[in-house]
């Protein structure tokens, strides 16, 4: 993946109000990128993609060009079928490795495997992610504090600092954050502070790797239909996900997925670092 050129300082020049392009020099470039594959022949390294928004992003990835890494705890048949799909559907390669992010080791391998398969990373997208309902603070037991944070948070900083010594200029990182970052979320506490530290990990590690010229961005969704959502709430809760947000309905992940491309791709968002995307349904977050 290339990095976007350096920009000159600007010749001495002055216009009348309103001013025309044709007479700047040299003139802004408002022409679109020529249409081709936004990730030809790029290496994802995605956690989570088994399903939901990480498979959605895995796809899309795919049918812009890309080889996938896909790593995902033991959802061994949702796995295979983004697997099937990405290599029969869109004749890319894909690898899958299973195993838990809560371990550091586990961290290191699945890198060192995707490096072995596929000789670097151009884009890592930390998207995996656990929550537990809790009503109230004491309801929160000290195991899922500590399995939400290693998963959200923790496992961020194993997986990247892994993968940076693969990741050349120009390479781009992406981090799953959350609407319950910036408004919190009364019965996921700690779930929510993970998410918050996710938005300063972004924002602090794309300061720290500026030099490196490799761009780091974050996403935060507000309710999307995953099977994360099954899995935490009962079934009068999971009917109504979605609800509270303005549009009144969660979102599809295929509808949250454009946001990882478009951070990705420095010829979309090579001007963008240490920013966060916001498809929430309309919610206003102030962040």
């Amino acid at each position: 993946m290339q990095a976007s050129p350096k920009k000159e300082i600007q010749k001495p020049q002055q216009q009348k109000h309103p001013g025309l392009q044709k007479k700047m020099d040299p003139p802004p470039k408002t022409d679109p990128a020529p249409q081709s594959k936004k990730m030809k022949d790029k290496i994802l390294f995605i956690t989570g993609a088994d399903s939901g928004i990480g498979k959605a992003c895995a796809l899309l990835f795919a049918q812009e060009g890309a080889d996938v890494c896909i790593v995902y705890l033991n959802e061994h048949e949702d796995a295979k079928d983004t697997q099937k799909k990405i290599e029969k559907e869109y004749g890319r390669n894909c690898l899958l490795i299973a195993g838990d992010i809560t371990n550091e080791k586990f961290c290191i391998d699945a890198i060192k495997k995707t490096i072995q398969k596929f000789g670097r990373i151009d884009v890592l997208i930390n998207n995996a992610a656990t929550q537990f309902e809790s009503k109230t603070l004491e309801n929160i037991s000290t195991k899922n504090l500590v399995t939400t944070f290693y998963t959200n948070i923790i496992s961020m900083f194993w997986i990247t600092k892994a993968a940076l010594p693969y990741m050349k200029k120009g390479s781009a990182i992406v981090n799953t954050t959350s609407v319950t970052a910036y408004r919190g979320s009364p019965q996921l506490m700690d779930y929510s502070s993970t998410k918050g530290a996710i938005v300063s990990f972004t924002r602090s590690l794309s300061a720290n790797l500026k030099e490196k010229e490799i761009r780091v961005n974050a996403v935060a969704p507000g309710p999307v239909w995953t099977p994360l959502i099954v899995a935490s709430f009962d079934p009068k809760k999971v009917a109504q996900h979605g609800s509270g947000a303005p549009m009144k309905r969660s979102a599809e992940p295929s509808e949250i997925a454009p946001c990882y491309l478009f951070l990705a791709c420095n010829e979309d968002s090579g001007y963008m670092s240490g920013q966060v995307l916001h498809p929430n349904g309309g919610e206003i977050v102030n962040g």
